[in-house]
Formats: C-alpha cells, sequence, structure tokens
C-alpha cells in the first residue's frame, strides 16, 4: 500500500456504539463504496467495536487502524483526542475509558431534569433509545429525541437552543486529563492525535497551550483535513502541523447519512509536503 498524503484515508466516524447511526459492518461497507483505503472507527471514550470493525474492513478488502475518540477537559472546555493504531485488548485503556464513560449516566439524568424544568418530559428515556447504554449516553442522543419528538426541526435547531451552556439541558461534565487520554493512546502502541482543532473556538495563546501540552505528554498528531474544517482551515492546520512537527491526520467524523456535513470518502487529500500519521505505523495497520 501506498503510505504518501493522497491515500484516501479516513480515520475519525462513529458507529451505534457509540453516537453514530450505522453498525460498524455498514460503516465499512459505506468507506469501502466511497473509495477510502484506510479506515479507522473512533467511538466516543469506547473501543468495544474494534474487533468488528477489524474483521469489517478484512470482509471489505480495506486496509484499518484500531480508533477511539477520547474527551478530556483543557482550560475548562472539552477536547477530543484521536487514538490510532493501538492495541485495542490493552487493559489500561479499557479501564480508563470506561471510568470515563461512568460518568455519563449521572449528567444524561441531570440534563433531562434540566430539560423538564422548561416542559419537556421523559428526556432520557427517549435519548436512552437511541444508544441504548447509558454509559455511552450523549448530547447528541438528546438531540435526536429533540427533534423525533418535534419540539426542534432539525439538530442544529436543538444546539441553538438546548444542550449547550446557558441553555437547558447543559450539565458540564469532567473528562480525562490530557495526560491520561494520550497516556493511555501512546502507552497501548498507538499515536495520540487532536481532533478538529479549528472547533474549539480557542485564541492563538490558548491553542498553543493546548499543542505545547499535548506534545508534552507524549501525543504527535494533529487533524488537518476534517469534515468540520474550512478550506481555510485545511491550509492554516496544514501550517500548524509543519510549525510543530506533527503527523497530519484526515477524516470526515461521520455520524449518519443524514446529519454528517460530508460522506465517507469524499474529503481533500493530504497536502504533499506533509507527514502523514498512518506512515508512522505501517506496521499497526491490519490488513
Amino acid at each position: 500500500m501506498n503510505l504518501d498524503p493522497t491515500l484516501n484515508a479516513d480515520l475519525h466516524c462513529h458507529s451505534v456504539i457509540s453516537d453514530g447511526t450505522l453498525t460498524p459492518e455498514a460503516l465499512a461497507e459505506r468507506a469501502k463504496a466511497g473509495g477510502v483505503q484506510l479506515w479507522a472507527l473512533t467511538d466516543h471514550d469506547e473501543i468495544g467495536g474494534q474487533a468488528r470493525a477489524i474483521a469489517a474492513a478484512r470482509a471489505n478488502g480495506m486496509a484499518y487502524l484500531t480508533g477511539t475518540e477520547i474527551s478530556v477537559t483543557f482550560a475548562g472546555r472539552v477536547v477530543h483526542i484521536v487514538g490510532l493504531g493501538f492495541d485495542h485488548e490493552s487493559a489500561e485503556m479499557i479501564e480508563g475509558l470506561r471510568a470515563t464513560r461512568g460518568g455519563r449516566e449521572a449528567r444524561a439524568r441531570e440534563m433531562a431534569a434540566s430539560l423538564a424544568q422548561v416542559g419537556i418530559h421523559g428526556a432520557f428515556e427517549g435519548a436512552l433509545k437511541y444508544v441504548g447504554n447509558p454509559e455511552l449516553i450523549s448530547r447528541t442522543h438528546f438531540a435526536r429525541f429533540l427533534v423525533d419528538s418535534g419540539h426542534c426541526s432539525d439538530v442544529p435547531e436543538v444546539f441553538r437552543r438546548f444542550l449547550t451552556e446557558g441553555k437547558p439541558g447543559f450539565v458540564e461534565h469532567r473528562w480525562a486529563t490530557l495526560k491520561n487520554a494520550v497516556g493511555w493512546i501512546t502507552r497501548a502502541g498507538g499515536i495520540a492525535v487532536i481532533a478538529h482543532p479549528g472547533r474549539y473556538d480557542f485564541t492563538p495563546t490558548e491553542e498553543y497551550a493546548l499543542i505545547t501540552e499535548f506534545m508534552a505528554h507524549g501525543g504527535r498528531g494533529i487533524e488537518v483535513v476534517t469534515g468540520s474544517h474550512t478550506t481555510a482551515e485545511f491550509e492554516q492546520y496544514a501550517n500548524t502541523a509543519l510549525e510543530f512537527g506533527l503527523l497530519a491526520s484526515r477524516g470526515s467524523d461521520f455520524h449518519c447519512p443524514e446529519e454528517s456535513r460530508i460522506a465517507l470518502g469524499t474529503l481533500p487529500a493530504l497536502q504533499a509536503r506533509l507527514t502523514p500519521v498512518w506512515a508512522e505505523l505501517a506496521d499497526r495497520i491490519h490488513q
């Protein structure tokens, strides 16, 4: 396999095991149909779908890297760290992610109570129908409940009216630390990547602090091309990768056909001047 930056890799997407709507098997088929050559399933704070994803990738003739997306608290905000190419049977990572997920149910019940105060009842049970496991319940599942129950017309309206800071249904959750998340990934043999950096609305000083602390803990990559980045941000974060000597990653952040901004396999390629993260993980690719 040619591992240069032009490879059609999609190293960021979600299945029903976290907050996506498709199974790992259906995602693999969709990725293959979209022309993806190297795929990773990166469910939130969960690696329980990795064996299924590996098998599905093989069945579809795609190369595969193990993946996850870990929520961390940094500077009072939630930042996401993607892990790629790790041992998905790592006991330390499995336990760390389990502990991170542990606060989700309590947070979800508080979110439902907050929504009930503005007349929206049954939100916890409603959201749970979309995930099945209280350990994995998230704002996305509440958003789907609010749309399907007629309280909002679409997901963007949900987040304009609810579930964000200062709005009904918002409850802060303290996630893993940056040090812990990067440590779990690297000690399991993988590479940690800052997910969709353009989404955090950090000042340049805050972003510098994030990147330098991330690197101090052993983080090595940054998403340059991703579904939520603009063309200008593709260029901006390509320059950031070069400035800090970071590996570049690429992923759609696909969740479901109706909600996702970009289809699997349709992202622009990484720029040739970048070193792709997959070039450093050649020995961890499942084929």
